[in-house]
């Protein structure tokens, strides 16, 4: 069954007909040619198909495209819309990707976890889960990136990055 949306990808609406079963990755990639997201295992355990949906991060091959109907969708390309994002120099300047596939999932990622810290949201390591606040250790970092695979094991490299993005941000270290 074939239904319209309006599909808001970085800043730009996109009206579609989409078969009520496709993801919202198939859409970006196949319909709309928005390469950022990446299929990797197409079955949400890599990370590699990670945008951010009203602000969240999501693996975008799990999300049916009708359900997000007028929510915005950012994706890596979307974060740089204003000039270069500090993730991505960060990413660069760390050494924070190999051949690169991961990079965009990584990334939103990466904005996802920041949010989350600025926002108090704790997670499996949080030490106390009553605070206000979240220290952004380096294994909130880790426990935080579990969920994006990275073939090339940049993830030392990938966990600097993040530090230094919120280091620079003032979030809480």
């Amino acid at each position: 069954m074939d239904t319209q949306i309006t599909l808001r990808v970085d800043g730009a609406d996109h009206p579609l007909t989409v078969d009520t079963r496709t993801t919202l990755l198939d859409a970006l990639r196949e319909r709309l040619r928005i390469t950022s997201p990446k299929k990797g295992c197409d079955h949400g355990q890599c990370g590699a198909c990670t945008v951010l949906l009203d602000g969240r991060r999501v693996n975008s091959c799990l999300v049916l495209a009708v359900t997000v109907d007028d929510a915005e969708v950012i994706t890596s390309d979307g974060l740089a819309a204003g000039g270069e994002h500090p993730l991505h120099r960060a990413f660069l300047d760390n050494d924070a990707f190999q051949c690169g596939y991961c990079t965009p999932g990584q990334v939103c990622s990466a904005a996802g976890v920041l949010a989350e810290a600025r926002a108090g949201w704790p997670s499996t390591v949080t030490d106390d889960l009553t605070a206000d606040e979240v220290d952004l250790t380096d294994d909130e970092i880790r426990d935080r990136m579990s969920g994006n695979l990275c073939r090339c094991a940049a993830y030392a490299h990938i966990v600097l990055a993040v530090a230094a993005v919120a280091e620079a941000e003032g979030v809480r270290r």
